[in-house]
């Protein structure tokens, strides 16, 4: 049997939610929202640039993960931390499609008082698609999907396929989008970050863009919370915390989508998912101040280039464990010289040999 889609209702987009139970969640939610921006606020300037920096890294790379796309850390951190006037060591150069990126995302953090219109979604779809290309194919680019209908989110394989949702007809697109910009600038009663939950599932239903509307939804989501936390910053991220749970991410925005006007459930999920994006970010927060303590600590302390930029990649959150190996592949020396510089700092009591055994030393930081 053929479904109904959401947008087929006749009350559409007339969205209903039973407040009853969200009001409890959402009080937390605030509260937690709160407890974080008084956190930034206390700490000085250098460390809010620093969490940001750090928060809106992981926001970019992994909302384009979440779509299957992997962007080079480090080029993302490298073009955020010059935008924002940050000196960080030992990052590389960027690309064009890196800063693309990077620009729509603080354009909408920035500019979260600024109108979202037409034009300002044609931008940030171009910065997308810079090549006029999705992968191999040909697409419309900054202007709403036209041609072929219908628009459908399909998986499997040919012949096997499964069609998780079909979006409203091209013709329709630019009406909905006028009624959809109009809602998102307009004032109104309904809590900030409900208007943010209800923005980002309404743009995924309209779907507009040949490619991209994952990417320009979260990007759409950022905008409208950083004007609900009242800061330009962002010191939480959705995406990274979506990632962790894409598999009921699309299950949750298919049975939303598939079914009537109200949107209970859904709000549910994503304040849920916004409160664990919160907690995890005092976590990022932590580890930036006693960043910021150890480097304090440790100012008098010599230490060469290679010495600092692979410190400062332990803080910044490097995965796995440190051996002499990667000390050279990362700061692009011989093992000898590695195992010198690590020598050094163990002497210096910055580094220690790890007790957790294994085939190959390796080292931690002594905090």
């Amino acid at each position: 049997m053929r479904p109904i889609y959401i947008w087929q209702h006749p009350t559409w987009p007339e969205f209903t939610w039973d407040n009853s139970r969200l009001i409890n969640l959402l009080s937390e939610v605030r509260n937690l929202e709160g407890r974080i921006g008084g956190l930034m606020s206390g700490l000085g300037f250098e460390i809010q640039n620093k969490t940001s920096l750090d928060v809106m890294t992981e926001e970019v790379v992994r909302s384009s993960e979440i779509e299957g796309e992997i962007l080079n850390y480090d080029k993302v951190r490298s073009s955020i931390a010059r935008k924002l006037g940050i000196e960080v060591e030992g990052l590389p150069a960027t690309d064009n499609y890196t800063e693309g990126i990077v620009q729509v995302m603080l354009d909408a953090v920035r500019g979260s008082d600024k109108s979202l219109t037409h034009e300002r979604l044609f931008n940030w779809h171009a910065a997308l698609f810079p090549t006029g290309r999705s992968g191999m194919y040909p697409i419309t680019v900054a202007a709403y999907r036209v041609g072929k209908e219908p628009m459908q989110v399909v998986s499997g394989a040919m012949g096997k396929e499964k069609i998780h949702y079909e979006a409203p007809r091209s013709e329709d697109v630019p009406a909905m989008m006028d009624e959809f910009l109009s809602w998102v600038n307009a004032g109104n009663s309904i809590d900030p970050v409900l208007k943010a939950a209800i923005a980002h599932m309404w743009f995924v239903a309209i779907h507009p863009f040949d490619d991209g509307n994952g990417r320009l939804t979260r990007t759409i989501t950022d905008m409208l919370l950083a004007k609900a936390d009242g800061m330009p910053h962002r010191f939480y991220s959705m995406s990274a915390q979506i990632l962790k749970e894409k598999k009921a991410y699309y299950e949750i925005l298919e049975k939303t989508t598939t079914g009537s006007t109200d949107i209970t459930a859904w709000l549910e999920w994503f304040l849920l998912t916004m409160k664990s994006a919160i907690l995890y970010s005092e976590q990022i927060v932590q580890r930036v101040v006693k960043k910021a303590s150890f480097w304090q600590r440790n100012r008098e302390v010599s230490m060469n280039e290679r010495q600092v930029k692979v410190i400062n990649r332990l803080w910044d959150g490097f995965e796995g464990k440190l051996t002499t190996s990667k000390w050279a592949k990362m700061t692009k020396n011989s093992q000898a010289t590695a195992l010198r510089d690590i020598t050094d700092l163990i002497e210096k009591g910055i580094l220690v040999v790890s007790n957790d055994g294994g085939r190959s030393t390796n080292y931690l930081l002594k905090e």
